[in-house]
């Protein structure tokens, strides 16, 4: 009785398991929340954005360790010689073989857990992440994931010289679509808005809602005179085609504001904003539905 009883939940857990997979998930740092499954034999993790999971954080080196896929499904974790070392549980290691619940430290902020999840796990872990950083109605990334992605952006820019351009948009006298026709109608138009952005920007791009009818969009390895294009290519397929809500067709327009290094040069991110910013209310005031640039 005892020997089949052990037999029946020896092949239980077995079947669970093949049906797992090894992830990290960031319990501390930039990306808290973010899930990374574990699926090639060796997947690499450090500051530059070749590495397969990239943490944008200073203290973390270009190449700072790597993870190998072994047989039976097991973990090994590698330093690579990085500067601040690798610390497993609190301790620095050279290589260690991962045991599930594992606490992985990486610069000064980034903690990554190891651990095991089926679909249904991946599934909810994915979700939450989502909620935590899109916006609820449109599901453009929030103003919270935008600020500290964007200081990440900044850094690395500066650091390896490289250009970063940030838009800051507007929508064009929006309070008149809420005003005349409803609210319903102006989060028609803002869903629609992101869904027009998404279509237009690239995969490395970030798209966020800064405010009620305010976005924002991180364009890295953009420079000023790309970005420019950029605004102008988005600024049209905004006012291009009418937004549709019910059997209403709404002429819709924004006006974008353009911030870019190196082209302006000692910035710091709070300035770049500003600047942007700054641009923006120079588009609105010289007639809106333009791109302007200080």
């Amino acid at each position: 009785m005892t020997d089949e009883n052990t037999q029946i939940i020896s092949m239980s857990t077995t079947k669970a398991k093949d049906k797992s997979f090894a992830c990290l998930i960031v319990i501390a740092g930039a990306n808290a929340g973010q899930m990374y499954r574990l699926k090639a034999p060796e997947i690499t993790i450090g500051r530059s954005h070749e590495n397969t999971i990239p943490i944008l954080e200073e203290g973390v080196s270009r190449g700072h360790c790597r993870l190998h896929n072994l047989a039976g499904g097991e973990i090994m974790l590698e330093d690579l010689n990085s500067t601040n070392g690798t610390f497993v549980n609190g301790e620095t290691i050279n290589r260690r073989l991962l045991e599930d619940g594992d606490k992985i430290q990486i610069g000064t902020t980034t903690i990554l857990k190891f651990t095991y999840h089926d679909s249904i796990e991946e599934n909810f872990q994915k979700q939450m992440f989502e909620s935590a950083l899109r916006d609820g109605l449109t599901t453009a990334y929030n103003k919270r994931y935008f600020t500290e992605r964007f200081n990440s952006e900044y850094s690395y820019s500066l650091r390896h010289k490289f250009p970063l351009s940030l838009l800051i948009i507007d929508l064009d006298l929006f309070k008149n679509v809420n005003d005349t026709y409803g609210h319903l109608a102006g989060d028609a138009v803002l869903i629609e808005l992101t869904k027009r952005m998404h279509t237009a920007i690239r995969s490395e791009d970030v798209f966020a809602r800064y405010g009620g009818e305010e976005f924002a969009i991180i364009a890295r390895g953009i420079s000023h005179e790309n970005g420019l294009l950029m605004a102008e290519r988005m600024r049209r397929i905004i006012s291009d085609r009418p937004f549709e809500f019910d059997e209403l067709s709404l002429n819709i327009t924004a006006s974008f504001g353009l911030c870019s290094i190196p082209y302006h040069k000692a910035l710091t991110p709070l300035q770049m904003i500003e600047f942007a910013d700054k641009a923006l209310y120079e588009a609105k005031r010289s007639g809106r539905n333009r791109v302007c640039s200080l």
